[in-house]
């Protein structure tokens, strides 16, 4: 087994706080703006090299993200100025089993400071080269999910082209144009009383509660939450259930995020479910809802707080003919299956990540014997 040693975090890597940078004098240019939650912006000038290593230093406290590129790290966080006798990418991904957020400063908004994480003793290979098998067995799970995240974007694209070129670049004087209630059956989340915890749930095998956040990160089809409702709060509550391969819609704050459904599943009140029992129609829909110009529905500067269950539910919606949407539907629905299982395979990727992950990093793995 190979050697591994105690340091205090500070003797592997140097934290630099990130630099402010105003909306104001933000010039657009290629490099990504890495706030405590990610890329928010880009601007014309860089403050790290590649490979861009980041934690949220205020807000999101002590999130890891990694960019494999020149960027501009934001005074939201606290990014790695150096690197001592130790492999980035192991640093990067040792960062996520550390609970950084118990460092944190400050009531208002939790704030961390370098010098207070410099000094947490951390447990590592001597050897650099075992690092970067440690790092490469991880970063080969993350790149096979990343390949599927850009596949699935170009499907998605191309079926979306396809929509417009035929149906918006097309007038067809045979299509009809109807209440979105009229052809489907609308129906609207709920969510039960915040005070009453024991509604809610972190247990998988509990039903699935979709939020607007959730709908952010889950891709074209949805079937995780990062919340859940126990079986008695659905019952009680009157949750309306939403049946797989259905199209939602979020209208409230965030407007026009559109998923399809994976499985069964709830959501909150800020969410509409189009139910139908043509399925042909479904990818139409979703190509449908993610082109809508939902400015159209209000009159207000404000369409987020503008648009509610009634006005979607009066929403106009183009219904194609009969071949129109038949032919679209044996088109897309082959890529649309492609997008499902690539969803599915990056969910069991990152699984075995975060399985494999802490065993790596305290050594209880042997990498030596792991061929990738």
């Amino acid at each position: 087994m190979s050697e591994w040693k105690e340091y205090q975090l500070g003797d592997l890597i140097t934290f630099q706080r990130g630099h402010d940078l105003p909306k104001t004098k933000m010039q657009k240019g290629e490099y990504p703006v890495v706030g405590s939650n990610g890329i928010i912006g880009y601007h014309n000038e860089y403050t790290t090299e590649a490979p861009s290593i980041t934690i949220g230093r205020s807000g999101n406290v002590g999130n890891p993200f990694l960019y494999n590129g020149k960027s501009w790290s934001h005074n939201t966080t606290l990014y790695i100025k150096e690197y001592k006798n130790v492999e980035p990418i192991f640093i990067y991904y040792f960062l996520h089993t550390l609970d950084l957020g118990n460092y944190a400063g400050g009531s208002a908004v939790p704030t961390l400071n370098r010098n207070h994480i410099h000094t947490i003793n951390v447990y590592v290979p001597v050897e650099v080269e075992e690092q970067k098998q440690i790092a490469t067995i991880l970063s080969s799970i993350d790149d096979k999910i990343e390949l599927n995240t850009a596949i699935n974007e170009n499907l998605e694209q191309q079926a979306q082209a396809i929509f417009k070129s035929w149906f918006v670049d097309n007038p067809n004087d045979n299509r009809i144009t109807c209440r979105a209630d009229e052809y489907f059956d609308i129906s609207i989340g709920k969510t039960p009383p915040r005070k009453e915890h024991h509604w809610f749930s972190n247990n998988s095998d509990d039903m699935v509660w979709v939020s607007i956040s959730d709908m952010g990160n889950c891709g074209t089809f949805i079937e995780n939450s990062s919340e859940y409702l126990t079986k008695e709060a659905v019952k009680k509550f009157n949750v309306k259930t939403v049946p797989e391969n259905t199209v939602i819609l979020s209208f409230k704050l965030t407007v026009g995020r559109v998923a399809i459904t994976a499985n069964t599943l709830t959501t909150n009140e800020a969410i509409a479910h189009f139910k139908t029992d043509n399925k042909r129609i479904v990818e139409y829909l979703f190509c449908y809802l993610k082109q809508f110009d939902y400015q159209s529905l209000g009159s207000t500067s404000s369409i987020a707080t503008a648009v509610n269950s009634k006005i979607i539910k009066g929403m106009p919606f183009i219904i194609p003919t009969n071949d129109e949407i038949t032919n679209y539907h044996k088109l897309v629905s082959p890529m649309f299956l492609e997008i499902l299982k690539n969803q599915r395979e990056s969910q069991r990727l990152a699984a075995l990540r975060d399985t494999l992950l802490p065993k790596l990093m305290n050594g209880e793995i042997d990498v030596s014997k792991v061929r990738i």
